[in-house]
């Protein structure tokens, strides 16, 4: 069968051949440079604690080191600390202070006034070009993938056995595959091709950037200061972000006002200058900038996400940024979400519902995203009114944007799929979690089939249904002890009869689970259903219903 082509080599097009690869499904990624990425130290993306682990499979080695995942979070307004988070490997440290830099926050510890806030996993921020970097180097390695350089699409045709494609270059050449994904950002072409619209918003924020190596009184804490006592123009009175990066390195982003006015070089320079001087006591320390630049953010939504053979992934086909929301978050989930069921239908054959899923699921989560993004605007961005007066309200600003920054509540927590096509019905013996339906699952520990302890997670991406047995008391005996004995036996009989591979795994416990609990989790690890007990034919209908039913093809499916 021919390979899947992917257009577009930046992060999400050579995660998603990675993705393939993992699945033993062969990929062209189509690259219209020249197969090296330019080194901007002041375009980064922080990777929250799903898609870090999904990037970390995906490479076949830690980031952490080419990355730095913050130690801790504090939001600040004026000269108050309003709220701070610890991160640790095992948990949070919680902490009380209020007042304006390090001396200040020390004379005033355990004042009354700033939010004790549980940190869950630390987000992992890394430079762009070391991410492509790391995802290069594994695609060097992958037999499966090839990687066309210089090679630019420039048209496409589709038919009910597959797709072509067409680029120029030095070496102008129509490519045919299974399916075509367009990966190539805010001005895809595919998209283009296809005639998608992309309505949306234009600038909805800008920000000055700068990466600077400079010693900082919260060293590995990311901040967020709005309304700095030296700054009382702009939104709010101002915004600064500050995130650590390795070496020292940090990238700050300063809110602009609406308009176009130019950044210039003198304007940035005397930024730092103010910023740093008041963050360290009115006297700015020595500091080496590394790069700068101007990020807009825009909101748009592809009103159509699959034509046929060809979908749309990443900024092609959604473009999220303002309130400290992350859009490579979204474009990996995209990936993460699409492979699998990719991979089932080029090894399986037609399987039209379960890809049209892939457009149903993930644009709801977008479209969730953005319009909880764009209901907070006028609030967190139109200044003054008599909000400004109401007590409290400030404070829920600050939260709101923390949570966008974080990757919690409304702004920031990964989407659901609880309303997806591929949902399963309840029953009798449907039991509740910690988990709902539809929600990514928790990484537990769990035993493999092989005897070996491993964590939940990366078991994930490798194609197959994961069935988990929650069996309180296993991990303190051998496997060989207990595999045979009770309910083991006939799970795994009812595992190794359901219509799709799928793995066996025993956690000791799972977050609201009782003993005996078996959970059915999709290959991009959400929850598909958790049961009460070993129901073979209910796990049986589950299973189906999570791969969209059964297969059914249809000859019309390039004419979506």
């Amino acid at each position: 069968m021919d390979p899947v082509i992917i257009v577009g080599a930046g992060p999400v097009g050579l995660s998603l051949a990675l993705a393939l690869a993992r699945q033993e499904v062969p990929s062209v990624v189509l690259d219209e440079g020249p197969g090296k990425d330019e080194q901007r130290a002041a375009r980064t993306v922080v990777l929250r604690e799903d898609t870090a682990a999904l990037m970390e499979r995906l490479a076949g080695v830690p980031l952490t080191g080419p990355g730095l995942r913050f130690t801790g979070w504090r939001s600040m307004r004026r000269k108050q600390l309003t709220r701070k988070v610890a991160f640790e490997p095992d948990g949070t440290a919680h902490e009380r202070g209020s007042g304006y830099g390090p001396t200040a926050e020390r004379a005033s510890e355990g004042r009354k006034g700033t939010a004790e806030d549980p940190g869950g996993p630390a987000p992992l921020h890394i430079a762009q070009h070391v991410l492509t970097g790391a995802l290069r180097t594994a695609i060097a390695g992958q037999p499966l993938v090839k990687v066309a350089v210089e090679s630019r699409l420039d048209a496409l045709e589709q038919e009910p056995s597959g797709v072509t494609a067409h680029t120029r270059g030095p070496r102008s050449t129509w490519w045919r595959g299974s399916h075509l994904v367009g990966c190539d950002g805010p001005r895809s072409t595919v998209r283009k091709l296809l005639d998608i619209r992309f309505p949306g918003r234009t600038a909805v924020e800008r920000h000055a950037v700068a990466a600077l190596r400079a010693e900082l009184p919260w060293a590995g804490e990311a901040l967020l200061h709005r309304m700095p006592p030296w700054r009382t123009s702009g939104p709010s009175g101002g915004e600064i972000t500050a995130r650590p990066l390795p070496d020292g390195v940090w990238r700050l982003d300063w809110l602009l006002p609406p308009g176009k006015d130019l950044v210039t070089p003198e304007l940035l320079v005397a930024r730092i200058r103010e910023t740093l001087a008041g963050w360290n006591g009115g006297t700015a320390p020595a500091y080496d900038l590394l790069d700068t630049g101007v990020h807009t953010a825009h909101h748009r939504l592809a009103r159509r996400w699959r034509a046929g053979r060809v979908f749309l992934a990443g900024d092609a086909a959604h473009l999220l940024g303002a309130l400290g929301t992350q859009g490579l978050d979204e474009s990996l989930r995209d990936v993460d979400n699409l492979a699998w069921k990719l991979a089932l239908v080029w090894h399986h054959g037609p399987h039209e519902a379960l890809l049209d899923s892939y457009q149903a699921e993930r644009r709801a989560a977008v479209a969730a995203r953005l319009r909880a993004a764009d209901q907070s605007l006028p609030l967190l961005r139109g200044g003054g009114g008599l909000r400004s007066y109401v007590p409290g309200s400030a404070r829920g600003h600050d939260a709101l944007l923390t949570d966008g920054h974080l990757g919690r509540g409304a702004l920031g927590t990964p989407g659901t799929y609880a309303a997806s096509p591929l949902a399963a019905a309840d029953g009798e013996s449907t039991a509740v979690v910690g988990t709902e339906p539809g929600a990514q699952v928790v990484d537990v520990r769990v035993t493999a089939e092989d005897g070996a302890f491993v964590r939940l997670r990366d078991r994930l991406g490798r194609g197959s249904l994961l069935v988990v047995l929650v069996a309180p008391g296993t991990g303190v005996w051998e496997r060989k002890h207990w595999v045979s004995a009770g309910i083991m036996p006939r799970l795994a009989a009812a595992v190794t009869a359901l219509p799709h591979p799928a793995e066996l795994l025993v956690a000791e416990s799972y977050p609201g689970a009782a003993a005996h609990t078996v959970l059915l989790i999709r290959p991009d690890g959400h929850l598909v259903t958790a049961l009460a007990g070993v129901r073979p034919a209910d796990l049986y209908a589950a299973a189906e219903a999570a791969l969209g039913g059964p297969a059914k093809t249809q000859a019309t499916a390039s004419a979506r």
